[in-house]
């Protein structure tokens, strides 16, 4: 299901809990969600559909990917950068790292570890950021 994108930094300013496979449901509203706003978004946490789990997903090309409970274990090369965001107006100043390594459960709720580099490693630090409450 679409939902809407909240826009509450107070909301969006909270840390997220963790998901559970109780939570399944959120990774589909969340994919149809980043689908539905394609054209102007990369990536979702589930705080940006009112849900306060450390769910994210992310766009490779038409394909959008979840991750649940993702930690960035490793990052490397920092850089500044200007990001925009879905639930806020304008573009804000960011520190990313070039390459993260996350641990994260996927989709079935296997663990995985995998190393993120370029573009995706930037859209999944702002998720992750999403998660930690902490807005741009």
């Amino acid at each position: 299901m679409v939902r809407p994108i909240v826009r509450d930094t107070l909301f969006l300013g909270q840390k997220s809990e963790p998901a559970g496979q109780e939570d399944a449901a959120v990774i589909d509203d969340l994919l149809d969600t980043l689908k539905a706003n394609t054209e102007h978004c990369v990536g979702l946490a589930a705080n940006m559909i009112g849900v306060k789990k450390r769910i994210i997903v992310y766009s490779v090309g038409m394909i959008g990917v979840p991750m649940v409970n993702p930690v960035i274990t490793k990052k490397s090369k920092p850089y500044e950068t200007e990001e925009g965001c879905l639930s806020l107006i304008g573009v804000r100043k960011a520190t990313r790292y070039e390459s993260i390594e996350v641990e994260y459960l996927d989709r079935n709720f296997k663990k995985q570890k995998q190393t993120f580099s370029g573009w995706t490693a930037q859209i999944i630090q702002h998720e992750i950021d999403h998660c930690n409450g902490i807005v741009i």
